[in-house]
């Protein structure tokens, strides 16, 4: 059995092991190949029979010149580098990763949290650059420091990762209200309180965006609804970027009406140099890591083998495309 790892780099950049997987079939690992669709991605998967995927789109094209492909394996949760209608329609398989890093992700969204906050990154720079030994006080700070406690963070889209959050933000001292088509007995329990998106906009301090990429939410965060948010609001996006029109989101934040942004994703990753965010006041970049903790990884590969292992006993799991 053929089995090709299209981009393992980031899964794997050395600290973890490929030996559970290569001990399934013959196995040839590229550390990349193309965020983009290109030929090089069906001559990379050849005849095997099982490509597994992170962020290198499987398109229609590629699984046409590829006969022999009957499994896809995303390395993430998020399968939308797969064209799973074609391959539905060809009988392939493609199988995710539908629960990894949700104690990983959620510690991440408090981390943007609290370098909004407190901007200790800045800080610290600043004080290897002497402005400590050089201040006329005996302290400084360059931002407005934010205390949470009596807040209202509001969180868009309350599955596992939200819950997780919200658990984390009240021991801070914060009430947490969500908006999601499902309503959960566990975040009630929490103290979650559940309000329509209009009200959500109008009454976070800090608004997360927690939720899977959909039609619904994508580019919701625009001129016209941020225009509903009170003045100073705090966004925290380590969901998806296509949640956010990255220019409306840019010119909020130069204007003041949003104080800070603090962003793991963008639209388009890699971040292109054009992107606007990339000049605008007050916003906190980071390069899609939320996922990428030690831990989370190892889940995701011993989870990737496991369906790997279903598929060639003939009864595939987490299935994304049935």
């Amino acid at each position: 059995m053929k089995i090709v790892v299209l981009d393992g780099y980031a899964e794997n950049p050395g600290d973890l092991s490929w030996e559970s997987l290569k001990a399934l079939g013959d196995v040839k690992i590229y550390d990349r190949l193309s965020y983009e669709e290109s030929p090089r991605i069906a001559d990379a998967i050849g005849d095997a029979e099982i490509a597994i995927t992170n962020k290198t789109p499987i398109s229609r094209e590629t699984m046409d010149r590829c006969p022999n492909l009957g499994f896809i394996a995303v390395l993430a949760t998020g399968y939308n580098v797969v064209d799973t209608v074609c391959a539905k329609e060809k009988g392939i398989s493609v199988s995710n990763v539908p629960v990894y890093g949700t104690r990983s992700v959620s510690q991440f969204t408090v981390a943007l949290l609290l370098e909004a906050c407190h901007r200790i990154g800045h800080h610290s720079e600043s004080v290897r650059r002497g402005k400590w030994e050089q201040n006329a006080d005996w302290c400084y700070w360059d931002y407005p420091l934010i205390e949470l406690a009596g807040m209202t963070y509001g969180l868009l889209g309350c599955g596992n990762i939200g819950i997780y959050t919200a658990e984390i933000v009240k021991a801070l001292g914060m009430h947490v209200i969500a908006y999601d088509a499902r309503q959960t007995e566990e975040a009630k329990a929490l103290g979650v309180e559940y309000v329509s998106l209009d009200e959500l906009f109008a009454r976070s301090d800090v608004l997360g965006l927690q939720m899977p990429l959909l039609p619904f939410n994508t580019g919701i965060i625009n001129k016209e609804n941020i225009s509903k948010m009170k003045d100073g609001v705090i966004l925290i996006n380590n969901s998806r970027g296509q949640m956010v029109v990255e220019q409306d989101l840019a010119d909020a934040l130069n204007s003041g009406k949003i104080a800070c942004a603090a962003l793991d994703v963008v639209s388009s990753e890699p971040i292109r140099s054009d992107n606007p965010l990339l000049q605008a006041k007050n916003c906190i970049l980071t390069p899609h890591i939320s996922w990428a903790t030690k831990q989370s990884r190892q889940r995701i590969m011993d989870a990737t083998v496991e369906n790997v292992r279903a598929f060639l006993a003939g009864s595939p799991i987490n299935v994304v495309n049935r």
